[in-house]
């Protein structure tokens, strides 16, 4: 390496880079992006009133462009309660595509329940299911949704409180499920309505539902489990909404719905069943707060059905899985197709910009063996320290229940941010215009070969960072093993994907016959170095995008005013080069000011995203799929990011071809696309049944049901076609 480049680290804020790294993992997850549809319980709004004797009545409220089908309602009667035929009114003759001639409604209906009581029955207790569709795009139907309620039973002989009354107020109190707009508060059971499932032994599901206007703590949620020795619960929690509460100060909320996935730790071996007890507390919004309460669920592991006491949730149905799990790998397997991915890793194009100081630094080395070795060296403890850094981090932060992967570090604004302005430093390096590390004197040879090695080390540090966004051949299979396997068969994966990625420089430096293969140096490695600065300016300007996607204008604003202060502190550093220390200290000062915009990055909320311009894409959700494969449609499942290299690759060669489009017609299969740029709890949930580390992930599910075909990384147009032509048959 040069002596400008191979002293570029020693001033180089290293310390803050490593820094934004672990900043950004430790970063609470975002939330998932809205397409537009109402929640359940807002397109179908019931209310229930049984202040006459004998007769329960109900009213559904429909929101416009939603309808309800009458032959998907259905009642379940408490103990003590019988119920009669229910009265409808007659329906809109639909003819449906899956159902057949069915009658449905729009706007609103009113229905009717007979009912009779055991006696001392002071209550009537029972469940309402329904289902409905939108039918305009995007078109969906909702699976089953039940609604549980729990109504005080008049007193006998009368017919109802009189308007105005207190009676009448704690009939409106009880009476509706859904009032969505009612001045009284309704009851903690019906403002509050708790569902869990098991999706398989070790993760759990928890979903509370609320009407408008309600909302539920965070922070004032606990989860535990009845005689539950040697297991723990790790909640994985969406991002909420901010709020400045009058008693907790500023606290995080959920509004309308909150899904909580739950992993279950330690040995199930045995068990069935599990008895989970959570405490929560939430509040009307500029009303009521409801004091802490206190439910118990019994959750069915065996057959993961929904839990007993409690509405009946209709989640989507899991996609089956192929048996062939992460740990059918053997660890050396794992090792070997680590040390391929390593070494694969560096031909990816994420790795180009620092292979531009690479280069550079192959060519000084050949100035003695001595030297070569030891920029081997140095550069390989950068890459072996970066990545054991990197898997530590992301195996203690899954260990307590965040969804992280390969390359989600590039999900945080102020790591990008972040590393957009040190490839902007490092080219301005690169071009001559400001020289890092240069001393005020000649204080001798060692100090000088202690920077160039710390120049090494930061270029290792900084291949492992900018090489995250690709996922080369061999490395799925291996990070998939690390993510399942102990700590230390992880660590060890780790290490033998950076023995990959340095294993080039490595050979260069240790066999003197590659060696003396190099160029001889001379003045041209100047012109070279200055014209290899240039794919480091593409880097920051790549990476000003992804943020741009992540964050908006306001983010890329940030980021100039954060570049600007950047340059202001280079140039102050190479004016006062050479003098005196308080002269040199507005240096300092300019670097502080570099770092403000870059915090302010992190506050950002995530922008609403558009929907989708192209109308051959269907936004990823659980219960679309479970739709979809229900209908017997075959679908190419496309997991991405904006960050990601490798995904962009086979966007451009394969999936966003006019040849791809035609074979989606060919075989009738639907492209269904999930976009994890921000951290996103139900896709990073899907990538973990796919055992799958990170992104990209493409899964074909076939026509008549069965399991999910996991594809490679890398796609070519024959292996996509070949894929669903035989998932459609």
């Amino acid at each position: 390496m040069c002596p400008i480049t191979g002293r570029l680290a020693a001033r180089l804020p290293f310390l803050m880079l490593v820094l934004l790294c672990l900043a950004a993992l430790a970063q609470p997850l975002c939330a998932q992006e809205d397409d537009g549809l109402l929640p359940v319980t807002a397109a179908y709004r019931l209310s229930a009133d049984a202040s006459t004797p004998g007769v329960l009545k109900l009213h559904w409220e429909i929101a416009p462009d939603y309808y309800l089908y009458r032959g998907r309602m259905k009642f379940k009667p408490a103990e003590g309660v019988t119920l009669g035929e229910a009265a409808f009114p007659d329906g809109e003759r639909h003819h449906d595509e899956y159902l057949g001639d069915v009658e449905i409604y729009h706007h609103a209906i009113d229905a009717s329940v007979p009912y009779t009581v055991a006696p001392g029955t002071t209550r009537l207790r029972l469940g309402v299911q329904f289902q409905g569709c939108h039918e305009v795009d995007p078109k969906i139907c909702y699976p089953p949704h039940t609604e549980q309620l729990d109504l005080p039973l008049p007193p006998t002989g009368t017919v109802g409180a009189r308007p105005g009354s207190l009676g009448a107020a704690l009939q409106q109190l009880g009476s509706s499920s859904r009032t969505g707009g009612s001045d009284v508060p309704l009851p903690a059971e019906q403002a509050f309505r708790l569902d869990a499932l098991a999706q398989d032994p070790h993760h759990l599901l928890l979903r509370w539902t609320m009407p408008p206007g309600y909302y539920l703590y965070r922070d004032q949620t606990k989860l535990h489990l009845r005689d539950g020795r040697g297991l723990t619960l790790t909640p994985r929690w969406p991002a909420g909404t901010r709020k400045d509460d009058p008693h907790f100060g500023s606290v995080t909320v959920y509004f309308n719905e909150l899904d909580l996935p739950v992993a279950v730790g330690g040995d199930l071996a045995g068990r069935t069943r599990l008895t989970l007890e959570t405490s929560f507390q939430g509040c009307e919004d500029g009303g009521l707060c409801y004091p802490v309460m206190t439910r118990a669920l019994d959750v069915d592991l065996a057959n993961a059905t929904p839990a007993t006491g409690t509405p009946a949730m209709a989640a989507p149905e899991a996609p089956p899985v192929s048996a062939q799990g992460p740990l059918q790998t053997s660890l050396w397997a794992a090792l070997l197709l680590a040390l391929g991915g390593g070494l694969v890793l560096n031909l990816m194009p994420c790795v180009l910009p620092v292979l531009s100081i690479k280069a550079v630094g192959l060519l000084e080395s050949g100035e003695s063996p001595a030297r070569a070795r030891a920029h081997a060296l140095a550069y390989t403890a950068g890459v072996l320290a970066s990545f054991v850094a990197l898997g530590l981090g992301i195996l203690a932060l899954r260990s307590a229940g965040h969804a992280l992967g390969w390359g989600t570090q590039l999900q945080q604004p102020l790591l990008v941010g972040g590393l957009a302005l040190v490839m902007l430093a490092v080219g301005l390096s690169m071009s001559g215009l400001v020289q890092f590390g240069a001393s005020l004197g000649n204080t001798g040879a060692g100090l000088a070969a202690r920077g160039g090695a710390a120049g090494d080390f930061f270029t290792g540090v900084l291949a492992v960072v900018v090489a995250s966004p690709c996922t080369a051949p061999f490395m799925g299979s291996a990070l998939a093993y690390a993510f399942a396997a102990p700590a230390a068969s992880a660590l060890m994966v780790f290490v033998a994907l950076g023995l990959g990625l340095a294993l080039p420089f490595l050979m260069v430096g240790f066999v003197p016959a590659l060696a003396r293969r190099l160029p001889r140096p001379g003045r041209w490695m100047e012109t070279l170095k200055q014209l290899l600065a240039f794919p480091m300016y593409l880097s920051a300007a790549w990476l000003a995008w992804v943020l741009a996607n992540q964050r908006g204008a306001d983010a890329i604003g940030l980021l100039l005013v954060s570049a600007v202060f950047l340059a202001l502190t280079l140039w102050w550093f190479e004016r006062s080069r050479g003098r005196a220390g308080l002269v040199r200290a507005p240096v300092l000062l300019a670097l502080l000011a570099t770092a403000v915009p870059l915090y302010g990055l992190a506050q950002l909320p995530t922008p609403v995203r558009a929907a989708q311009a192209d109308t051959g894409v269907v936004a990823y959700s659980p219960e679309k799929l479970a739709e979809l494969r229900a209908s017997g449609t075959p679908v190419f499942v496309d997991m991405t990011a904006d960050w990601c290299v490798t995904c962009k690759a086979n966007e451009h060669t394969v999936l966003d071809t006019a040849a791809f489009r035609a074979l989606l017609l060919r075989t009738g299969a639907v492209y269904m696309k999930g976009d994890w740029t921000d951290v996103n709890p139900t896709i990073a949930a899907f990538l973990e049944q796919y055992h799958s580390p990170g992104v990209p992930l493409y899964v074909v599910f076939p026509r008549g049901g069965g399991a999910g075909r996991k594809l490679p990384t890398v796609l070519t147009s024959s292996l996509v076609a070949r894929a669903l032509t035989e998932a459609a048959r």
